[in-house]
């Protein structure tokens, strides 16, 4: 009877420190992430004169302004397509304001959209292709989007120093 005991007593040991143990991982995992600043990538709202497929479109063509919303987010500085991904927002959430108009530029690497304002421009939204991974650089006066999958790279490069918006894609 006592190896027995023994036995049982060392079981439920081991599962108070394993459940302990990865309580306490949890915990500080929760924490961690709960006060990073990523935010998931919000796509804009398909409307009925955007359901034409937009492979027929030239890449710099204008895509419909998104509807104003109350403020907006903001936009993580590098993700990559194989980052896990949050709870998106809900299919209610409207995009972000645009101050400017909005532009899609559609590359083989993915997509990205920025609204393009008089002096400045602002990224809305970046989308890599199946099997592409993106990062994401911002300053002052330019935006860079690049796409890579292996060795290839399409970069997407929106600057404004020196004068009005300007959007140049390359594929290195």
């Amino acid at each position: 009877m006592a190896p027995m005991r023994r036995g049982l007593v060392h079981v439920l040991a081991w599962l108070l420190a394993t459940g302990a143990a990865a309580t306490l991982s949890w915990w500080g995992v929760h924490t961690v992430m709960a006060g990073t600043a990523y935010d998931p990538p919000r796509a804009l709202p398909v409307t009925a004169a955007d359901a034409t497929p937009r492979r027929s479109q030239p890449p710099d063509s204008p895509s419909p302004r998104p509807a104003p919303s109350r403020s907006p987010s903001p936009t993580p500085s590098a993700t990559a397509s194989s980052r896990p991904s949050a709870p998106g927002p809900s299919p209610t959430a409207s995009a972000p304001a645009s101050s400017g108009h909005v532009k899609a530029y559609d590359t083989d690497g993915g997509r990205a959209v920025f609204d393009l304002g008089p002096a400045d421009a602002t990224l809305v939204s970046a989308t890599p292709g199946t099997g592409w991974s993106m990062q994401v650089w911002k300053t002052e006066s330019w935006i860079r989007v690049e796409f890579s999958r292996g060795a290839d790279r399409v970069s997407v490069f929106c600057t404004w120093h020196d004068g009005p918006p300007r959007v140049e894609v390359g594929t290195y």
